[in-house]
């Protein structure tokens, strides 16, 4: 069994929480595009409480990840904003910097799949609100006295229809 410094136990289990992390994200994604195709809004809406709880999750890796890297900048004597992947593996030992690498790649190709299905999921809530909107429209526009998106109801004191559409013409009378 390898036996690790501080620093790469650290930055391997930190590693490793990201990526348990994105996988529990990334899943969380998946089942909510499911519940947005299958119209099941109490589970769209779990989901999405889900997803905020594993988002504070991923604040506090975020602290963690600072800190390491501040950690690091210190001993290459750089910013923390400066340390990179590379910067990191040259503090540890060839072997620690390979898992790191591989890690670090996996943790990249989650991130990516969790972006892709996310923007897949807001496109198909887009889609489902479109479709929604243009219902209450058609609604709205078929029964008399029903909603109207101006906020007035189709019968009220205003006048009678015609003289509101002559009044609306007028209004629009180009030769002043």
């Amino acid at each position: 069994m390898t036996s690790f410094t501080a620093l790469e136990a650290e930055l391997l289990a930190h590693l490793d929480a990201q990526i348990a992390s994105a996988a529990r994200l990334l899943a969380l994604v998946l089942e909510q595009g499911a519940a947005v195709r299958q119209k099941d809004v109490d589970a769209v809406l779990a989901r999405l409480s889900a997803i905020q709880t594993e988002m504070g999750r991923r604040g506090q890796l975020e602290q963690e990840r600072m800190r390491l890297l501040a950690t690091a900048g210190q001993a290459l004597g750089i910013t923390p904003s400066q340390v990179t992947l590379e910067g990191l593996c040259q503090l540890v030992t060839p072997g620690a910097a390979e898992l790191a690498r591989t890690r670090s790649a996996e943790l990249r190709g989650l991130l990516a799949e969790i972006a892709r299905e996310h923007g897949i999921n807001r496109a198909l809530m887009r889609q489902e609100l479109a479709f929604l909107s243009h219902l209450v429209r058609l609604v709205g526009n078929e029964h008399e006295g029903g909603y109207r998106p101006n906020g007035g109801a189709a019968d009220d004191d205003r006048g009678s229809s015609p003289a509101r559409a002559r009044a609306a013409r007028s209004l629009l009378d180009l030769q002043a």
